[in-house]
């Protein structure tokens, strides 16, 4: 789009290298060009820019095939308008001189017809050709056909219109026959899968039986290893019993010849301790008699001074005692009694026994 600027009441315009103007004042041709900048006034000005770079056109559509199959084609058309004067001439590519703004469509009316003319010729070309030939071909066919048809169009070099190149995106049944088609690939390819996964499972079969063998192997080689270590074994115990029983046996000789000695050191330590124990006792006796006999004597004669004392001691008692009045030894007779006797809580003494007691203390008293 060209951009347009104002300054008192004139226009400046200025396009792009890609874009064609043509500028006509008063119905006469003033500025015709690409990339152009000019001043112009917009009542008197008729103004066209026409683009000439390369444009791609993206088109889709259905068609349908021999077998009455509906398939959908996605292509890629790509243009340029070759002639800027023929294309101005035959589509409406004028501009609003105020905004620079094409005041009709002229793009979509080229889309229009190249859409329509290339759909035209792959059509034609799907309608001979059964769905399975244009799945594998009918790219290349279509393609082929497209060019060839926009190429031999009269109407587009009369419009200016160059095909720079045709392509062909894809060409799809609808999914439920997509499905389908699919179907026997799929098995096919399964059937593929399955067959790799029967012959892998053999591989590890015949592998794994390999191993199995192997370890069979290893474990009878093993077996035959750990019978020769038990007889091996079994023949070291052996020796191992034969030389503890002989060690055994001479070590038994060698505590009886020991008890042997022991028993005979014993007797005689026994024998001499008997002896010693003897002549022990024998002075221990001797000894217990002298020591009785001195007892016998010592007792002997403290029994004949205890007696001898115990005379003296009874003469002086009767000596003091024939001395003594009749009256005092009454006296301490009473007196030997009452210590003698139990103890007494009460006494009861009778007028005539109290009286008889006082008469005879009043006659001793007298006397």
């Amino acid at each position: 789009m060209a951009d347009i600027t104002r300054r008192l009441g004139w226009r400046h315009l200025r396009s792009a290298p890609t874009a064609h103007i043509r500028h006509h004042r008063s119905g006469r041709p003033a500025h015709d060009g690409t990339g152009l900048s000019f001043w112009f006034r917009a009542l008197t000005a008729a103004l066209s820019e026409v683009p000439v770079d390369d444009r791609e056109l993206a088109m889709t559509f259905h068609a349908r095939t021999s077998d009455f199959q509906d398939v959908t084609v996605q292509a890629t058309v790509t243009y340029r308008i070759g002639d800027p004067a023929l294309a101005a001439a035959r589509l409406d590519f004028s501009i609003d001189p105020d905004t620079g703004v094409w005041r009709g469509a002229p793009l979509e009316q080229l889309g229009t017809l190249l859409t329509e003319t290339a759909q035209q010729h792959a059509l034609d070309v799907l309608a001979r050709t059964p769905l399975a030939s244009a799945l594998v071909d009918g790219v290349a066919a279509v393609r082929e056909r497209v060019a060839a048809g926009l190429g031999a169009e009269p109407r587009l070099p009369a419009t200016g219109i160059e095909v720079v190149a045709v392509r062909v995106v894809a060409l799809r049944p609808e999914p439920e026959v997509e499905r389908a088609l699919r179907t026997p690939a799929r098995e096919q390819i399964q059937q593929e899968a399955d067959r790799a996964t029967y012959e892998r499972r053999a591989v590890a079969v015949e592998r794994e039986r390999t191993i199995a063998e192997n370890e069979l192997a290893s474990q009878i080689e093993l077996a035959r290893r750990e019978e020769q270590l038990v007889e091996q074994r079994g023949t070291n115990t052996r020796r191992e019993a034969e030389e503890h029983a002989a060690a055994d046996a001479v070590r038994a000789e060698a505590e009886a010849a020991r008890s042997v000695r022991l028993a005979e050191a014993e007797a005689t330590r026994n024998v001499r301790l008997a002896e010693a124990e003897a002549k022990r006792t024998e002075r221990l006796a001797e000894a217990e008699a002298a020591r009785s006999v001195r007892l016998a004597r010592a007792e002997a004669e403290g029994a004949r001074e205890v007696g001898e004392a115990r005379a003296q001691a009874q003469a002086a008692w009767l000596q003091v005692h024939g001395e003594v009045d009749v009256a005092v030894l009454n006296a301490l007779t009473g007196t030997r009694l009452a210590e003698n006797l139990p103890n007494i809580d009460s006494l009861t003494i009778s007028p005539d026994v109290l009286t008889g007691l006082l008469a005879k203390l009043g006659s001793q008293e007298r006397a």
